[in-house]
């Protein structure tokens, strides 16, 4: 990098030198994380359509199945495991299993069924792995660093996620969607590179050095359920996580049905859905650039935590009014990109006060199975809810007050995260005893 251009990022996005390296290196890995997803995922939803919107909650039960699986599963490798060490091999599990469904696919075996075999992966997949990934960036840097440094990194991912869904648009005649398996599969592999430069640099720069940066985290298989019942703090994030995800979900079927509904061709449909990630994500980065840092500058963690559910009020009620393709995707459009903008990083910023043992296995926990589980419930709930006669109208008013819920629960999170920060202060700035170094 030219010195012009490192002195223009390091006054621009707010990153000391010593930092910039590492910096890089994990934007770089978001971009290739999230590139690699926005290539699948309005293949995913196409699918989702095609095994049947009927079907739907049968599949969010699946999923939900699945993370249940996966999650001892994770709990019991970081146990014994350094991170440096077992990361990327998670990424190289996942090139794989997209290596076998391109198989599939080409070879058309069990159509139907590889259908919905991969809609449930995918939906495993992108929680999983963007878990793991906010795991790794609440280890490297701490809350401070967080504040400063998470709306540049996010970027990288927004950066990624209006990539994906191009290549997707650019390339799913010329190759075919099966073919864009293996471009998804790459970007994977190369997320895990980035991995092992950033492993480099915090066994390098983490006061301690390797047994202190890079050792296995301990515990046993089913250590992040336990840390997350006997903490009210990671109770309360799970609160905001389900309530995130029952009123995602609600959105979610909405728009599958008013799709369905305008929209006859396979191949119109995909494109709506490649189109509205792009828009999504493109509002993402302009308001990442612009506003993340501004926006806890000035409103401070709340601010980040309650925006998503502020804007879900009208939302939900102009979708009440008028359950059109217009207005759903104009507010799914605006929702998504507040969310991951400034929403989501900042929701992150609530676990840099944890131990790594609570940022690996409790916060996976949360991330995947806690998250999965409300959108099963949800999805039979939107299900019961219009099988007792309720509308679409009906259940987007009955959406809107649940936010109020939504945004108390951020403002708790903000006064007790402001607690913790203090109190860890503390603990850092008093001397290190024999019991203070286990």
């Amino acid at each position: 990098m030219s010195t012009i251009a490192k002195q223009l990022l390091i006054r621009w996005a707010d990153i000391r030198d010593d930092e910039l390296r590492a910096v890089l290196w994990s934007f770089a890995y978001f971009f290739c994380l999230l590139c690699g997803y926005y290539v699948l995922r309005p293949i995913r939803d196409e699918m989702g359509i095609q095994v049947g919107v009927g079907n739907l909650a049968w599949l969010f039960t699946a999923t939900f199945v699945a993370m249940l699986a996966v999650v001892p599963v994770f709990g019991w490798v970081s146990s014994r495991f350094p991170r440096r060490r077992f990361l990327p091999y998670v990424y190289l599990f996942f090139v794989a299993n997209l290596v076998l469904f391109f198989v599939l696919f080409r070879e058309k075996i069990a159509a139907d069924e590889t259908r919905r075999a991969f809609f449930v992966w995918v939906s495993v997949f992108n929680l999983f792995v963007v878990s793991v990934f906010w795991s790794l960036m609440a280890d490297l840097y701490d809350t401070a660093q967080a504040r400063r440094l998470y709306g540049f990194i996010a970027a990288g991912g927004s950066a990624g996620a209006i990539v994906g869904p191009a290549v997707t648009t650019a390339l799913a005649v010329a190759l075919g969607p099966v073919n864009l398996l293996l471009v998804s599969a790459g970007f994977l592999l190369a997320a895990s590179g980035c991995i092992l430069q950033l492993s480099k640099w915090g066994t390098a720069h983490r006061s301690g050095g390797a047994a202190a940066d890079d050792r296995p985290v301990g515990g046993g298989l089913f250590d992040g359920i336990r840390l997350v019942l006997v903490s009210p703090y990671l109770m309360m994030i799970c609160a905001y996580v389900v309530l995130y995800s029952i009123l995602s979900t609600f959105l979610y079927f909405e728009q599958q049905q008013i799709v369905k509904s305008a929209l006859s061709s396979s191949a119109q449909r995909t494109q709506l859905f490649a189109a509205a990630d792009l828009t999504v994500n493109i509002i993402t980065l302009s308001l990442q650039v612009v506003l993340f840092s501004r926006v806890l500058r000035w409103f401070g963690l709340a601010g980040g935590l309650v925006l998503i559910p502020l804007l879900s009020v009208p939302g939900f009620v102009a979708l009440g009014i008028a359950p059109t393709l217009v207005v759903l995707m104009g507010f799914g459009v605006l929702r998504r990109a507040a969310e991951f903008a400034i929403c989501k990083p900042a929701r992150e910023t609530l676990f840099n006060v944890l131990s790594r043992e609570e940022k690996y296995k409790a916060k996976n926990f949360m991330d995947t199975a806690v998250y999965r589980a409300a959108d099963m419930t949800s999805g039979w709930m939107f299900q019961g809810l219009q099988a007792l006669g309720l509308t679409l109208s009906g259940i987007s008013y009955l959406a809107a007050p649940v936010t109020v819920v939504w945004a108390g629960v951020g403002v708790w999170l903000t006064r007790r995260h402001r607690v913790l920060t203090k109190e860890g202060k503390s603990v850092r700035a008093a001397p290190i005893t024999e019991g203070q170094t286990g």
